[in-house]
C-alpha cells in the first residue's frame, strides 16, 4: 500500500513537469500582425478580411499593426527581428519579391531566409488604363502608337519597384515599345495626373482604377490575366485586346519569422485556407478584384521563389535602380 502511494505521488510530480516542458497552449496571448503599408489599401483590406474570419473561427485575438515605410522594408524588418514564437506575423505583396533584387545586399534581412511562408491568400491581376485623349482604344492600338512615337508616352506608378512599375516594364520588353516611367509617392497622385493628361498610361489594381473607368474619366485597355476578372469582367485580357500573353499581379502573402514552430505555421496556414475558402470571403474578394488562393506553406514558398525569379529578370533587363 505504501509503495502504491509513493508511486502515485511520484506520478503527480511527473505530470506537471511534462506539461510544463510542452509549454502553454498556443496562442496564449494576442497575436501581432504587421502590415507594412498604410490602412485602407487593398493589402490592408484583404488582410483584415481574412484575419477577422480567422478570429471568428478560432476565438484568437489578432491585433493588426500598420507599419508603412521604405517600400515595405520597415515593417518587414520588424517582423524579421521579432521572436519566432508564433506571436508575430507579416503580410507582404509583390514588392517583397522585387526587393530581393532591387535592394540585393542592402536589406537588413533576407527576403527568403528570414521568413517562414504561411499561405498565399490571393492574387490581384493588374489592369492597364489610359488617359481618354490617348488615340488607342485597346492594347493593339497602344502598341502601334507607341512604336510610331518612341519615348513620347509616359506611364506612372506608385513607386520604383512596385508591381505596377515592373508590370509595365515587362509589357515594354515583351511588346518592344519605349515609354518613360514617372514614379509617384503612391497611386493616388499618379491617377490624378493620368486623368489630367500629364501621363498617358497607368497600371494598378482594378479596385483602385475601375471606379474611374466606370465614371468615364479614364479608359481600360486590358487586364494582365489569363481570363477575365470577375470584379471587372467588362475589361478584356491583354491577349484579347491584341497584346502579348502577359500575366502580372500583385498578391497578398502571409509570413512568419523564420524559426517559428512548424506546428504553429501549419495551424495558421490551415485556418487561413479555411477562411479564404469561405463563401463570404470569396465574395468580398471578388468585389476588390482578388482571386482567392489559400494554399500551404510549401506552395507559398514555391510561389514566392517563382515571383522573385520573374521580377529579377525584368529588373535586370530594364536596368531598374532603387530610389535614393
Amino acid at each position: 500500500m505504501l509503495l502504491l502511494r509513493l508511486a502515485i505521488a511520484a506520478l503527480a510530480l511527473i505530470v506537471p513537469i511534462a506539461a510544463s516542458a510542452q509549454g502553454a497552449p498556443w496562442p496564449a496571448k494576442p497575436i501581432r500582425w504587421i502590415i507594412p503599408y498604410p490602412p485602407a489599401g487593398i493589402t490592408d483590406s484583404a488582410t483584415r478580411m481574412v484575419l477577422q474570419k480567422v478570429m471568428e473561427q478560432t476565438g484568437w485575438s489578432i491585433v493588426v499593426d500598420n507599419k508603412p515605410g521604405a517600400n515595405s522594408i520597415l515593417g518587414a524588418d520588424l517582423a524579421a527581428k521579432a521572436p519566432p514564437d508564433g506571436y508575430t506575423f507579416l503580410t507582404v505583396i509583390a514588392a517583397h519579391a522585387a526587393n530581393a533584387t532591387l535592394y540585393a545586399g542592402k536589406l537588413p534581412f533576407d527576403v527568403v531566409k528570414s521568413f517562414a511562408p504561411i499561405s498565399l491568400v490571393g492574387i490581384a491581376p493588374l489592369v492597364m488604363t489610359a488617359n481618354n485623349d490617348l488615340p488607342a482604344k485597346d492594347i493593339k492600338e497602344l502598341i502601334a502608337y507607341a512604336k510610331a512615337n518612341p519615348g513620347k508616352l509616359s506611364f506612372g506608378s506608385s513607386g520604383v519597384g512596385a508591381a505596377a512599375h515592373l508590370t509595365t516594364e515587362l509589357f515594354k520588353q515583351t511588346a518592344d515599345v519605349d515609354m518613360v516611367h514617372v514614379p509617384y509617392k503612391g497611386t493616388a497622385p499618379a491617377l490624378q495626373d493620368l486623368m489630367g493628361g500629364n501621363i498617358q498610361i497607368l497600371v494598378d489594381v482594378p479596385s483602385t482604377l475601375m471606379p474611374q473607368v466606370r465614371a468615364g474619366k479614364i479608359k481600360a485597355l486590358g487586364m494582365f490575366s489569363a481570363k477575365r476578372v470577375a470584379g471587372a469582367a467588362e475589361v478584356p485580357t491583354i491577349v484579347e485586346a491584341g497584346g502579348p500573353a502577359i500575366e502580372a499581379s500583385t498578391w497578398v502573402l502571409f509570413l512568419a519569422p523564420v524559426g517559428t514552430p512548424r506546428e504553429i505555421v501549419n495551424r495558421m496556414a490551415a485556418e487561413v485556407a479555411k477562411a479564404v475558402a469561405s463563401a463570404d470571403i470569396r465574395s468580398r474578394f471578388e468585389t476588390i478584384g482578388i482571386d482567392p488562393v489559400g494554399n500551404t506553406p510549401d506552395e507559398a514558398r514555391k510561389f514566392l521563389d517563382d515571383e522573385i525569379a520573374k521580377w529579377a529578370k525584368v529588373i535586370a533587363t530594364a536596368g531598374v535602380k532603387p530610389e535614393q
